[in-house]
């Protein structure tokens, strides 16, 4: 039987391994404030589940807590915050922004997390780093008005990016110190329902590709691409080992996707209609549905997204077991 590592890279490789290999994440809100709770909450799922890597989910108010955001937990089940207070208020608020030292504040404080993470997992289970996409922590700062400001107000935002960029491009250097295998690049404002394929070409791509330069050194680098209508070639083209979407909601479907992608597809179940509300027999037949539709090759079972904080233990359980009986 393979180890996680090598029945990982066996799928990166686009081959089949010895089972379909899987992986949930999750948040764990008020935990994920402090470097201790999340990681006690982080190895808890995973040594309830054993799954094949380990996503660390903290939350998103990680990347705008040091600028100045504010947030609160309101109970979405999904585990996400609330944000109350944006740094940017208005467009010459881009121009205000300052470089952080990653060492320290929230920032140090998930650094923290990763590294308690890494020394109490086992040696061959992979973890990875969850780092937002420049454009996404910009619409963090400053709520949706950012598309109307990088139309109106390019010159401010392009500066913002930039500080943004270089601040995530010393977070995944220090990240990987910590013993990650790469990170996950949450992309969420490469949609067509968003933007333009030419907007997010200059406000999007070149900082996201600044990130994963940064994290070059990193083995298993996991694209997440958000949403609905996603610029999914444009994404794919990027240089990671792993893509992951919403392929149940989404185009392309896992096996459009295989003739588009060499790397591994992360995905084929639904969070919500199939992991909060279905049945495991439902569960089940999604993950050999998506088994079947790439031939059980170059797999990871996973959802679309963070499952909700309230998914029942007896589908997380079905979709466990379909994969360790592939």
């Amino acid at each position: 039987m393979m180890d996680k590592r090598t029945r990982l890279e066996t799928v990166l490789a686009g081959e089949r391994p010895d089972r379909l290999p899987i992986a949930f994440w999750r948040h764990f809100p008020v935990d994920d404030q402090r470097a201790d709770t999340l990681a006690a909450a982080t190895l808890h799922f995973q040594q309830t589940w054993d799954f094949d890597f380990v996503k660390v989910s903290p939350s998103s108010n990680y990347c705008t807590f040091d600028w100045g955001v504010e947030t609160r937990w309101e109970g979405n089940q999904e585990g996400t915050r609330t944000y109350v207070r944006r740094r940017i208020q208005r467009p010459e608020d881009y121009e205000t922004l300052e470089v952080l030292d990653v060492r320290k504040g929230m920032l140090g404080e998930q650094l923290r997390a990763l590294e308690l993470i890494g020394r109490a997992l086992p040696p061959d289970t992979p973890f990875i780093a969850t780092v937002f996409s420049p454009l996404t922590v910009i619409r963090y700062l400053r709520g949706n008005a950012y598309i109307a400001d990088l139309r109106q107000h390019p010159d401010r935002v392009l500066h913002a990016l930039d500080v943004v960029t270089r601040v995530y491009e010393d977070f995944v250097a220090a990240a990987l110190e910590t013993g990650a295998a790469g990170i996950f690049l949450a992309v969420q404002p490469a949609s067509y329902h968003l933007l333009s394929e030419a907007e997010y070409r200059r406000f999007g791509e070149p900082f996201d590709r600044r990130i994963l330069a940064a994290a070059s050194r990193g083995w298993f680098n996991l694209l997440h691409a958000h949403g609905d209508a996603v610029m999914w070639d444009l994404l794919a083209a990027y240089p990671v080992q792993a893509i992951n979407w919403h392929d149940r909601h989404t185009p392309p479907t896992l096996a459009e996707a295989r003739a588009r992608f060499s790397g591994a597809l992360v995905g084929g179940l639904r969070q919500w209609e199939t992991l909060l509300l279905g049945t495991p027999e439902q569960v089940r037949a999604e993950v050999l549905d998506a088994r079947d539709q790439v031939d059980g090759r170059g797999l990871v079972i996973g959802a679309g997204c963070v499952i909700p904080v309230t998914t029942p233990y007896g589908n997380i359980r079905a979709a466990v077991e379909a994969c360790r009986n592939t």
